[in-house]
């Protein structure tokens, strides 16, 4: 496995950004760099359906001794879409991240995860433990745990299943939009999110074709809970005493959690911040 250089550019309070080609067997990961080469690495991983634009206003904040890449999931951003009849799991996520630590050769490093991208490496610093040193949750429960949702997880696999069926028999071509409609949709489904941002997002989520903008990102990938894996609260706290991390979880007032009313994810919530501090040595609550 290899990677490659795409291009190099400066952004202010940023240090330099580098363009990155992770060779994949099903194509490439696309990821880009900040930073130097000699700082500690720090993988970032964005939300579901989000890229690696994600962190382009974060990281000119954070401190800039350390190599922050923030890498696009299979069928997200610049990355390459899974093969044909390949679905999108969890595990094949998690798997992802195993392959850009061996193409970048880091043993050790630190993950800054996003809502989706949070619970993919909580899953990996629980997997290979002894590659992770601190996992940094923004506004993400580190498992999502069973609860009223497994009366609906058989439901969620029938239609994942059939989705992807009509998706790969209908073979339509992508529609094509302008900037302003796109940014429309996206603003109109997330609307915590602001236009500068949903900018960011789509400009690394776009291809400009003809007749205007296509969406980058596999028609197959729809529904999150398609692709996540619900566990138990035994699988839960087992887990949590695997990791060798310090812990960091960030939750955002009017975040992902103060916006859903469903008691279940805020209890749920509780379960797995009373386990980490009862099994980790230090866990900070932001």
């Amino acid at each position: 496995m290899h990677f490659t250089w795409e291009d190099r550019r400066a952004l202010p309070g940023a240090g330099l950004i580098s363009e990155l080609k992770l060779a994949v067997p099903w194509g490439h990961i696309a990821a880009k760099a900040w930073g130097s080469l000699q700082g500690p690495p720090v993988l970032c991983l964005h939300g579901w359906l989000d890229n690696a634009n994600s962190f382009d206003r974060l990281i000119p904040l954070l401190p800039q001794d350390f190599y922050y890449v923030a890498m696009d999931f299979g069928g997200h951003g610049l990355s390459s879409h899974y093969s044909p009849g390949v679905p999108y799991y969890l595990q094949t996520f998690v798997s992802e991240i195993r392959r850009v630590a061996a193409a970048l050769k880091w043993n050790r490093f630190s993950i800054l995860g996003h809502s989706f991208g949070g619970v993919v490496g909580g899953m990996f610093s629980c997997t290979f433990p002894e590659m992770v040193d601190k996992l940094i949750l923004l506004d993400t429960p580190l498992f999502l745990l069973e609860s009223d949702e497994m009366e609906n997880l058989l439901t969620y696999k029938r239609r994942a299943i059939q989705h992807v069926l009509q998706v790969e028999a209908s073979q339509e071509p992508s529609h094509a939009f302008s900037l302003k409609q796109l940014l429309q949709r996206l603003l109109k489904s997330n609307s915590h999110l602001s236009e500068e941002c949903g900018e960011l997002l789509l400009q690394r989520g776009t291809t400009k074709v003809a007749t205007g903008l296509v969406l980058n990102r596999d028609q197959r990938l729809a529904w999150v809970e398609n692709s996540i894996d619900f566990v138990s609260r035994e699988l839960c706290a087992h887990s949590i005493r695997k990791l060798q991390a310090h812990v960091l979880l960030i939750k955002a007032v009017h975040g992902y959690f103060d916006s859903r009313e469903n008691y279940s994810n805020k209890e749920s919530l509780s379960f797995m911040i009373d386990t980490m501090k009862s099994t980790l040595k230090e866990v900070r609550r932001g």
